[in-house]
């Protein structure tokens, strides 16, 4: 089984991502991974961190020559703001004084609950580990996923749909490579020059504020096979295991999957995606694709597409009420480097995490040690799909 587990703090000296079960044979393009990693740290509205890292992923085992060898793969990225933090993250406990102790926790943080969860005194202990800066790990690990289906003609896509109270329009029948070059040159990963202009404004004056804006991103995965994911059990279902590992990312509060909640307020008759059959293709098709690409835990064949909700940052330069915990006296919440709005990188982060799932239920559909023995049964599942 394809998975992986990130390790690392904000502030330590680096980020590491361990990834199980990829089988060998695989090319693996560094600069592939690494310019995702890029992608991560750029859009209208980031902090003085992202002008310090430079975000390059180092493999320490599992590629050799440029190829997956079916063992471990391990990739590692340096904080190099870490130099700047080595007394205050430093292992060694003759440095404990060297450290200022958070007490003052941040509404909308892990910082309360963990710091109690974990019998703490020092909410740095929590805020390190729950930071975003995690997700540097996360898109690694989903962009050398993305290079394990990228041969079977799957293409994954994260960009904006809104920020705050703007909403962007893709313009209609656009392609999906298309769409990725124009969201690729906005400043705030959006289609529509009007809206990005009106997001950006709202992004300077909640920073003139001293406060924080969310938004709405979209990933689509095209070229995906008819069956990906399972109906006999809940924790197979393809869209359960979407949703699941999207909103474990920081600040995510829903996700919908095609036209999501919309789909309670029509009628069935209006939402059900009905079915056809294209004979020169052989295959079968839908007349519309309401249901996002998924029907009972299962890919259809059609474009997956998900949208992500995340909150605004917790880390407010206006900061907010809180209660010191050493005084229980009202103080307010502490004050972290942070973003005003990290939505367009949220939106490399959703897509990077949608590839690595997608690669996960591929692997399963058509699991092998080797990319010879995968393409095998891939090709031979499609020729059963088209013969049915």
């Amino acid at each position: 089984m394809l998975r992986f587990l990130t390790a690392g703090e904000s502030h330590g000296p680096e980020l590491v991502a361990v990834i199980e079960g990829a089988p060998a044979g695989f090319e693996i393009d560094l600069a592939a991974i690494n310019q995702d990693l890029a992608r991560r740290q750029k859009g209208y509205g980031r902090g003085g961190r992202m002008a310090i890292e430079r975000d390059e992923a180092r493999v320490v085992s599992g590629i050799r020559f440029g190829r997956t060898i079916g063992s471990p793969v391990t990739l590692i990225v340096e904080n190099r703001d870490f130099k700047n933090w080595e007394k205050r993250m430093s292992a060694n406990p003759a440095d404990r004084g060297e450290a200022k102790v958070v007490t003052r926790p941040r509404p909308g943080h892990a910082d309360l609950a963990g710091v109690l969860k974990y019998n703490l005194e020092d909410i740095r202990d929590v805020l390190e580990r729950a930071s975003a800066r995690e997700t540097t790990m996360r898109v690694a690990a989903g962009s050398f996923a993305r290079q394990l289906i990228s041969p079977f003609g799957v293409k994954v896509l994260g960009y904006v749909a809104s920020i705050g109270s703007t909403a962007a329009r893709v313009p209609p029948n656009i392609g999906l490579d298309e769409l990725a070059r124009i969201t690729e040159e906005s400043q705030v990963r959006v289609a529509d020059a009007e809206a990005e202009r009106a997001i950006i404004a709202e992004i300077d004056a909640c920073k003139k504020e001293g406060d924080t804006l969310g938004g709405v991103v979209e990933v689509i995965a095209a070229g995906l096979p008819v069956g990906l994911g399972s109906h006999v059990q809940w924790d197979r279902k393809l869209d359960g295991r979407l949703a699941q590992a999207l909103l474990s990312l920081q600040a995510v509060k829903g996700v919908e999957i095609g036209i999501g909640f919309q789909a309670a307020r029509v009628r069935g008759s209006e939402l059900h995606d009905e079915i056809g059959y294209d004979a020169s293709a052989r295959r079968f098709t839908r007349h519309s694709n309401n249901s996002g690409g998924t029907e009972g835990g299962m890919t259809t064949g059609e474009p997956m597409r998900v949208r992500v909700a995340f909150k605004p940052l917790s880390t407010l330069m206006r900061p907010l009420k809180s209660v010191d915990l050493k005084t229980k006296a009202e103080a307010v919440g502490a004050i972290e480097r942070s973003d005003v709005c990290a939505i367009p990188a949220a939106a490399v982060i959703a897509e990077t995490v949608v590839a690595f799932e997608l690669a996960r239920a591929f692997m399963e559909k058509f699991g092998g040690d080797s990319l010879a023995e995968i393409t095998r049964n891939y090709r031979g599942y499609l020729d059963q799909v088209r013969d049915y």
